[in-house]
C-alpha cells in the first residue's frame, strides 16, 4: 500500500522522541475511549436495548445517544458513562493493567 504524505510526515515525526512519546500517550487515550465505547455498545445490543430505549433511561435525547455510539471520536462525560452502565445493569469496576496488555486488547477490539 502507497504511503501518503501525512504517513511520511507522521513517520519522519516519530523519529523525535519526545513527539513519538506524547503521540502514543494521546493514541493510547483515544484507543481506550474507542474500547470503552465499543464495550457499551456490546453491553446495550446484549441488553436488548436500542439506542432510543437506553436515550429514554438515561434522560437524553434519542439524536444524543445516537450520536455518541456512531461518532468517530466520541468523547463522553463520566457522568454519561454511569448513566448508561446503570441503565444497563452495568458497574464500572478498575482492573491494573500493563500498557502493552491494553494496546492488544484494544487492536482486537477494532
Amino acid at each position: 500500500m502507497k504511503k501518503t504524505g501525512f504517513d511520511r510526515y507522521l513517520d519522519a515525526r516519530m523519529k523525535h522522541r519526545e513527539f513519538a512519546a506524547a503521540y502514543r500517550e494521546a493514541r493510547a487515550e483515544i484507543d481506550s475511549v474507542d474500547a470503552l465505547m465499543h464495550a457499551l455498545e456490546a453491553a446495550r445490543a446484549k441488553a436488548g436495548l436500542t439506542k432510543a430505549e437506553l436515550a429514554r433511561r438515561t434522560g437524553t435525547r434519542p439524536e444524543a445517544m445516537r450520536r455518541l455510539f456512531t461518532t468517530d471520536a466520541p468523547n463522553p462525560t463520566m457522568a454519561t458513562v454511569m448513566k448508561i452502565l446503570r441503565s444497563i445493569g452495568y458497574a464500572l469496576v478498575l482492573v491494573p493493567a500493563s500498557t502493552a496488555g491494553n494496546a492488544r486488547r484494544t487492536r482486537k477490539a477494532a
